[in-house]
């Protein structure tokens, strides 16, 4: 598609002349060979002939060059900005500011970082090749924009932040991404089916690690050691420690000591009362109580 055009006059001259001088010294080697065959005229005159055609075609061609150059096409498809020149004015191939901004939006890539702890999982599960999902996630990460690929994983990491730098590439059909918007990347390496997920607020922290109260047969609580593979949002993702259908304590934990006895209730909010609430993991929230 052709964006602007460049007062073609001169550029059309000129490839005229070119042409012309091409086709009259094609003309004058014809003439020249016939007379070489025959012998009437020397080796050199007929070189020079030939150095002349090729001479005045390599002209042509540069002159086809700077006519097609009068016509600016973009080399690729995007959406334009705003223009900085208008009709009539004046511009030169030196100058700093260009005639429009071409931005390409199908597809468009997502430029993000993560630390260099992470590399290694990163490259296990295929790097750039290994078609790896990536999600691009609005300021809230409440919703998904967009899903795409991881494209290009940066050969160094950043010493001044101990990040690597990645790009993904997202097909961007509804548009919902759009250059320079702020966006959150979430690079998913692997799917883990039936794992132990609590809320994170049940995660608590002490000298010996991180631990859970959990809810005995007997409604009783006790500290349970657990492992955390990961935390987003308001989840946590248990490696060891819990089991599907234990029962936890996911609020009012700073109440509690080891042995204290609980009462399992409906959640039912008062302004009078912040009961303490119970979460099995891995399923919805369906107890409270008070210790």
């Amino acid at each position: 598609m052709c964006w602007a055009v460049v007062d073609p006059k001169p550029y059309q001259a000129a490839l005229d002349q070119a042409k012309a001088q091409a086709a009259l010294d094609q003309v004058t080697l014809k003439r020249q060979a016939d007379l070489r065959a025959r012998n009437v005229i020397a080796q050199q005159d007929y070189d020079t002939a030939v150095a002349n055609a090729q001479k005045s075609k390599a002209a042509a061609d540069a002159a086809q060059v700077n006519f097609d150059y009068s016509y600016i096409k973009s080399p690729i498809e995007g959406r334009t900005g705003v223009r900085l020149v208008d009709i009539g004015n004046v511009i030169h191939a030196a100058d700093q500011n260009g005639i429009v901004v071409i931005t390409q939006m199908h597809p468009i890539s997502v430029m993000f970082t993560l630390p260099e702890q992470n590399l290694s999982q990163i490259l296990n599960e295929g790097g750039a090749n290994g078609g790896l999902r990536v999600l691009a996630l609005d300021r809230g990460n409440t919703n998904t924009l967009d899903e795409g690929t991881l494209a290009v994983v940066d050969n160094e990491i950043d010493p001044t932040t101990g990040t690597v730098k990645l790009k993904a590439t997202f097909p961007n059909d509804d548009l919902k991404l759009w250059p320079g918007k702020f966006v959150n990347a979430r690079l998913v390496l692997t799917t883990r089916k039936d794992a132990t997920v609590i809320p994170s607020s049940v995660v608590q922290r002490g000298p010996q690690g991180t631990y859970a109260y959990l809810i005995k047969p007997d409604k009783t609580v006790e500290m349970r050691p657990i492992k955390v593979a990961q935390t987003e949002g308001n989840l946590a993702l248990v490696d060891e420690g819990l089991k599907p259908g234990e029962q936890v304590v996911v609020d009012g934990q700073y109440k509690l000591q080891p042995g204290a006895h609980v009462e399992l209730t409906t959640p039912q909010p008062s302004k009078e009362s912040q009961p303490v609430q119970v979460r099995q993991p891995g399923q919805k929230m369906a107890r409270s109580g008070k210790p």
